[in-house]
C-alpha cells in the first residue's frame, strides 16, 4: 500500500526535447510528500505552529522512462526507512505515467528542523506516532 498523489504535466515542466524536465520530477515528489504529510494532519499551519519543517539531506532520482507534456502522473509514496521516533526518515516515491509505466524512482532522506533554533528537531510524540503510521515499503528498515 502507498499514498498516491496525481498531477498533470504542464508546459512549464517540459524541456527543449518536450520531456518532463529533470527538476520537475523532484517537484512532483516534493508535492507528493507535502500531500502525504497533510493526510496526517501535518499541514503548513501545523508546521508553523510547531516552528518545525521537513528538511532533506539527500535526494536521488532514477530516470526510467520519458514523460511527456499533458501526461498525467501518479506518484506512489512509502516510508522506506525511519528511526522509531520518526526523527530521521527516508521516503521512496515511484512516479508512473498515465499509461501505468514506471517512469522514475525518487528516494529522499530527511528529518525535521526547528525553524527558530535552525537545528534538527523532532515531532511531538502524538504527531510522531501518526508519522509512523505511514504506509511502509516492503523493504522498510527501522533504524536505531
Amino acid at each position: 500500500m502507498s499514498i498516491v498523489y496525481e498531477g498533470h504535466v504542464i508546459w512549464a515542466q517540459v524541456d527543449a526535447n518536450m520531456h518532463l524536465r529533470h527538476s520537475a520530477y523532484a517537484d512532483f515528489a516534493a508535492q507528493a510528500r507535502i500531500s502525504m504529510l497533510d493526510s496526517l494532519g501535518l499541514d503548513v499551519k501545523a508546521f508553523q505552529k510547531l516552528h518545525l519543517g521537513p528538511i532533506l539531506f539527500r535526494e536521488e532520482l532514477l530516470y526510467l522512462r520519458e514523460v511527456g507534456i499533458n501526461d498525467t502522473v501518479k506518484i506512489h509514496s512509502v516510508l522506506s526507512k525511519s528511526r522509531p521516533d520518526g526523527s530521521r526518515w527516508s521516503i521512496r516515491h515511484e512516479l508512473y505515467r498515465g499509461d501505468g509505466v514506471k517512469a522514475a524512482i525518487i528516494n529522499v532522506d530527511g528529518a525535521w528542523i526547528d525553524l527558530f533554533k535552525r537545528k534538527l528537531g523532532a515531532l511531538p510524540e502524538d504527531l510522531a506516532q501518526k508519522f509512523m503510521t505511514l504506509p511502509r515499503a516492503e523493504d522498510f528498515l527501522l533504524e536505531e
